[in-house]
C-alpha cells in the first residue's frame, strides 16, 4: 500500500515511570489498532490516515530477552532476580538480552513506515543516527559497530562500549519496541547479564561519559524528540 498523502505527524505519548509489562501491553494495543486500520484501508474507497506514535518512558529494573537471545545470558536465577528487585520477560522484539531501569530513556516508536520509507534497515540506521545526533549535543561522539545494532562509544577501539541498545519488531510495515539510551541509570545492573549477548564489550551511559554535565531526563527527552523530527522529517505533536 502506498499513500497519496503520507502522514508524517507522530503523536508523542509520555508514559513516565511505568512497569515494563504495562508499557508492552499498551504498545500491543496501538500496534493491533494500526494494523487493523491498514487492513481496513484496503477495502476503503478513501483510505484513512494511518497514525504514528512515539512512546517515551522509563522502567523499574527489568531484564528483557529478544527472540534471537539465549537465556544463558541472564546470569541470575528467579530468587536472585527477586532479591535484586528486578523482573524478567521474554519478548517479541529482535536482539538478545538487555536491562532497563530508571534514568534510562526508553523510546518505542510505533510508526507505519509506509508513511516514511519501506526499508527496515534504513529505519534502524535512522534510529541510531537520532541518538548519535543527540549525543553530539553533549560533546559525546557516538558511532556504529559493524555487525551490531545500537550506538557505541569508540566503536573502533578495544574500549568499545555500548551506550544505546536497540531491538524492534516490524509487521505490515508497522514498528514497535525501539531503543534504550543510558543517560543517568545505574550501570551495575548490567553485570548480571551478558548485554546484548556480547561478552567482550562494556556498557556506558551519558553520565559516565560526561560526569560533570547536568543531565536531566526531561531535557534529554526533548532533545531526542527534536533530533527524531529532523532525522525522520516528521512533525511530533502532543
Amino acid at each position: 500500500m502506498t499513500y497519496a498523502q503520507p502522514n508524517r505527524q507522530v503523536q508523542l505519548i509520555h508514559l513516565g515511570l511505568i512497569d515494563y509489562k504495562a508499557a508492552w501491553d499498551f504498545q500491543e494495543k496501538l500496534f493491533a489498532e494500526t494494523v487493523a486500520l491498514k487492513l481496513a484501508n484496503r477495502e476503503a474507497e478513501i483510505p484513512a490516515p494511518v497514525p504514528n506514535y512515539l512512546l517515551v518512558c522509563e522502567h523499574p529494573p527489568v531484564y528483557t530477552l529478544g527472540k534471537s537471545g539465549t537465556e544463558e545470558n541472564l546470569l541470575l536465577n528467579s530468587n536472585e532476580l527477586q532479591e535484586l528487585g528486578a523482573t524478567y520477560y521474554k519478548i517479541n522484539r529482535g536482539g538478545d538480552i538487555t536491562h532497563h531501569g530508571p534514568g534510562q530513556l526508553v523510546v518505542y516508536p510505533l510508526l507505519d513506515l509506509e508513511n516514511f520509507f519501506t526499508d527496515i534497515h534504513l529505519y534502524l540506521r535512522k534510529l541510531e543516527e537520532t541518538v548519535i545526533q543527540l549525543l553530539q549535543l553533549h560533546g559525546i561522539s557516538g558511532g556504529r559497530l559493524p555487525g551490531f545494532t545500537g550506538v557505541w562509544i569508540e566503536p573502533d577501539s578495544e574500549n568499545a562500549r555500548k551506550i544505546c541498545a536497540m531491538g524492534v519488531k516490524c509487521s505490515r510495515w508497522v514498528t514497535m519496541h525501539g531503543i534504550a539510551l543510558n543517560v543517568i541509570n545505574d550501570l551495575a545492573y548490567f553485570k548480571y547479564i551478558v548485554p546484548c549477548g556480547i561478552a567482550d564489550k562494556a556498557v556506558t551511559s551519558m553520565a559516565a561519559e560526561v560526569p560533570d554535565a547536568p543531565l536531566t531526563m526531561d531535557v534529554i527527552t526533548k532533545q531526542f524528540v527534536s533530533c527524531f523530527e529532523k532525522e525522520f522529517e516528521a512533525e511530533v505533536i502532543v
